[in-house]
């Protein structure tokens, strides 16, 4: 009679990588709009992963993924800090950002108005304030719901709900100012 024996480090490897790996890509979402640099991002994410996977014996959630987002949220806050003060720059998203979402692209005009319209929201999203930025990001990019948000940032239900409103009211004028400046511009021309 043959037995398979599997090491408990192989086992514990196998049930991470099980449940974790499925959502690497929105761990490097929020990883991207909270650092604003594809390197470093990928660096947070590595640390996110190899932090999880160390503690991985003794998380007892349901929901693996706001687990993760917990741990990269802290992660970059320590990055923040070792910065110290230059995580408030803006940066400018760099050409190698993958897009949001994509649609299939029915003419070459169709292609340069969502091209620039992603570009937009993506530059709108990153232009707003840290809270902002990361709650908006955990609910309509990462779909979290408000109570997995209030335990990745710490915050009450309530206020998670506050400043995903503030953040979507900040995009909506905003958006809508980006919207009128062409016109200004031309008519200065």
């Amino acid at each position: 009679m043959a037995t398979s024996l599997v090491s408990p480090d192989a086992d514990k490897a196998r049930r991470f990588r099980d449940a974790a790996l499925p959502h690497l890509d929105d761990v490097y979402t929020l990883a991207r709009y909270l650092l604003r640099s594809a390197a470093d991002a990928d660096d947070a994410v590595q640390e996110c992963y190899l932090r999880a996977f160390r503690h991985f014996d003794g998380f007892r959630g349901q929901a693996v993924k706001p687990w993760l987002m917990a741990i990269l949220r802290n992660v970059c806050r320590a990055e923040f800090a070792r910065r110290s003060g230059t995580a408030a720059e803006l940066a400018d998203v760099t050409e190698d950002a993958l897009p949001l979402w994509q649609e299939a692209e029915s003419s070459p005009e169709a292609a340069v108005l969502r091209q620039r319209d992603s570009a937009t929201v993506r530059a709108l999203v990153a232009a707003l304030p840290e809270p902002f930025r990361e709650t908006i990001v955990l609910r309509d990019i990462n779909d979290l719901s408000y109570r997995e948000i209030a335990e990745v940032i710490g915050t009450p239900v309530g206020t998670v709900m506050s400043r995903l409103a503030r953040a979507r009211s900040m995009l909506r004028e905003a958006w809508l100012r980006s919207e009128h400046e062409p016109e200004c511009e031309e008519r200065s021309l």
